[in-house]
C-alpha cells in the first residue's frame, strides 16, 4: 500500500482535482490522504472545506494559514505558516509523494516543505503562463521541484522540458477544465436559480475578477473601472464570485459588495462550487473577469470570454476570447462584442486549446504506476536542450 497525500488550497484547484482523487482512491493499493488548507478554511472566503465533504471525499488534515490581512507581506508569512504546518503534516504521515496543482503560494510552500522531507512531487500544470501574476515564477518555481510532470498540450510540454526537465518525466494529458465542463452533471437554470436563491434570467453572465499581483495599487481602480462598465448594461445579471485570497483580493470584494448592494441585477457569492459555477456557465451569454477559467474552462461551453487586463497575459487562447484593457470603455466594447452575433458564432464553433476533456484517468493511471512501480527518483538531472 502506497499514500498520496493531495494537496487542496482554493475552491478552483479543489474543482479541477476532484476527479483525479476520486478515480485514484479506487485502486485498492493507494492510500490517498487529502490535506486542506488556504482559503478552504477562511469563513471570509467561503469555508470552502464544505463542499469538500460534500462531495464525500474525506479529509486527513486542515493546515491553517491565512492572516486577515491580504498585504505582500502577510501572503508572506502565509507562506511560513504554510511551510511550518507542512513540515509538521509529513512528519507525521510520511506520504509515498505529494500530488499538487497550480501555481499558487501555499502550494509552493507545501511543496519546499516536502522537497526537504525527501517526497517526491507530482506537479500540474507546468509550462502555462501568467505574465501579471507572480504565480508565473511560483508555477515554474514547482515544476524544478517536482519529479513528475502533467501537462496539458505539446506546447506546455516543450516549455517544461525546456526548463530541463526529463522528458521522460513530462506527460501531455490534456487539462482537467474542459473535462469537467464536459463531463460534469450539470444543473438546469431552474435549479440553479433555486440553489442560489436569485433569478438570473436569461440575460446574463458569471463574473471572476482578481487581483494583478505583479501590478502595484491596482485592484481598487480596476474593480471602479469593472463596475462602471457593468452599469452600462442593466438589462443584463451579472452572476458573481469573490476574488481569491491573493494580495489585494480584499480590496476587490469589498467594491463588488458595496456595488451588488446597491444593484437589483447583480449577485455576489463568496464561492459556487464546482456544480453551480460549471452550470452557471451552461445557460450564461458569456464569462467575463481575468481568471483562468475563462481561458480554460469557457471555450468548453462555446461561449465568449472577456478577458480584462494583464493577469492572464502569455496564457495560451482559443478563438473565443476577447481581450480588453482594465477601463470602462475598453471593457464595455469587449462586452458589446461578446453580445454580437458575429462573434457568438465564432465562440460557438471555437475549439478548446486545453484538451479533449479525458485527462483524469490519464493522470491517475500515471500517479499509480509510478507509485506501485517505484519509478519515483528524487534525484534529477538536468536535461539539456541539443
Amino acid at each position: 500500500m502506497k499514500k498520496l497525500t493531495v494537496l487542496t488550497g482554493t475552491r478552483a484547484d479543489f474543482g479541477l482535482l476532484s476527479p483525479i482523487i476520486k478515480k485514484l482512491t479506487a485502486y485498492p493499493d493507494l492510500d490517498v490522504r487529502l490535506a486542506v488548507t488556504g482559503a478552504h478554511l477562511s469563513p471570509e472566503f467561503g469555508m470552502t472545506i464544505s463542499e469538500i465533504e460534500a462531495e464525500g471525499i474525506s479529509v486527513d488534515k486542515k493546515i491553517e494559514i491565512l492572516l486577515s490581512a491580504d498585504t505582500p507581506s502577510s501572503i508572506s508569512k502565509s507562506m511560513g505558516l504554510a511551510m511550518i504546518g507542512f513540515a509538521d503534516y509529513f512528519a507525521d504521515s510520511l506520504p509515498d509523494a505529494l500530488l499538487v496543482l497550480g501555481d499558487r503560494y501555499e502550494t509552493l510552500a507545501a511543496a519546499c516543505a516536502a522537497v526537504n522531507a525527501r517526497i517526491p512531487i507530482f506537479h500540474l500544470y507546468g509550462g502555462e503562463t501568467t505574465e501579471g501574476a507572480v504565480d508565473e515564477g511560483f508555477r515554474h518555481a514547482l515544476t524544478k521541484l517536482s519529479c513528475v510532470h502533467f501537462v496539458a498540450n505539446a506546447e506546455f510540454r516543450r516549455r517544461v522540458i525546456q526548463l530541463g526537465e526529463d522528458p521522460e518525466r513530462v506527460f501531455q494529458v490534456g487539462a482537467m477544465g474542459p473535462e469537467n465542463a464536459i463531463h460534469m452533471p450539470k444543473l438546469s437554470l431552474q435549479e440553479l436559480e433555486e440553489s442560489l436563491g436569485c433569478s438570473l434570467g436569461k440575460q446574463y453572465a458569471v463574473l471572476t475578477f482578481h487581483p494583478v499581483t505583479l501590478e502595484e495599487n491596482t485592484a481598487h481602480k480596476q474593480a471602479e473601472e469593472l463596475i462602471k462598465a457593468l452599469s452600462r448594461f442593466p438589462d443584463i445579471s451579472f452572476l458573481c464570485t469573490k476574488a481569491n485570497a491573493d494580495a489585494d483580493g480584499r480590496v476587490i470584494n469589498a467594491v463588488l459588495e458595496e456595488y451588488s448592494a446597491e444593484r437589483d441585477n447583480v449577485f455576489l457569492f463568496d464561492s459556487l462550487g464546482a456544480k453551480r459555477y460549471l452550470s452557471a456557465l451552461s445557460h450564461a451569454l458569456f464569462a467575463i473577469g481575468n481568471s483562468s477559467s475563462g481561458i480554460a474552462e469557457v471555450p468548453s461551453f462555446h461561449i465568449p470570454t472577456v478577458n480584462i487586463g494583464d493577469r492572464q497575459k502569455g496564457r495560451m487562447q482559443g478563438e473565443s476570447i476577447i481581450n480588453c484593457a482594465p477601463c470602462a470603455d475598453s471593457i464595455s466594447e469587449a462586452i458589446r462584442t461578446a453580445l454580437s452575433p458575429a462573434f457568438r458564432e465564432i465562440a460557438r464553433n471555437a475549439c478548446n486549446p486545453y484538451g479533449d476533456g479525458n485527462a483524469s484517468g490519464k493522470i491517475a493511471e500515471i500517479v499509480h504506476d509510478h507509485l506501485i512501480h517505484k519509478k519515483l527518483v528524487l534525484k534529477k538531472k538536468f536535461y539539456d536542450l541539443e
